[in-house]
């Protein structure tokens, strides 16, 4: 059985279909409209400013955070020389 689609095709919907195709388009609209909304609110509002107490704590944080992660670096390093010269002596033996 083949199906051809042309202008003679009739097409029957019943009202809750059209009632729901309505409905989501209606929807869609209107999530639209809100966002477009939203987002000319937010180019009106100011932008966020940054206090100098706040930009010196946190940039003193990831001085300390640095300077943690370069000494736990130093410390596994000389842990791993330890290892390296125990492993050297057991295959001397």
């Amino acid at each position: 059985m083949k199906n051809e689609v042309s202008e003679n095709t009739k097409l029957t919907l019943d009202l809750r279909t059209i009632g729901i195709v309505i409905a989501g388009a209606v929807s869609l609209a209107l999530m639209y409209t809100d966002l477009n909304a939203g987002i000319e609110e937010a180019k009106l509002l100011p932008e966020p400013s940054i206090s100098r107490t706040e930009y010196d704590l946190k940039d003193q944080l990831i001085r300390e955070t640095i300077e943690n992660t370069a000494k736990q670096v130093e410390e596994n390093s000389n842990k791993l020389d330890k290892i390296d010269e125990k492993l050297y002596e057991i295959i001397q033996r």
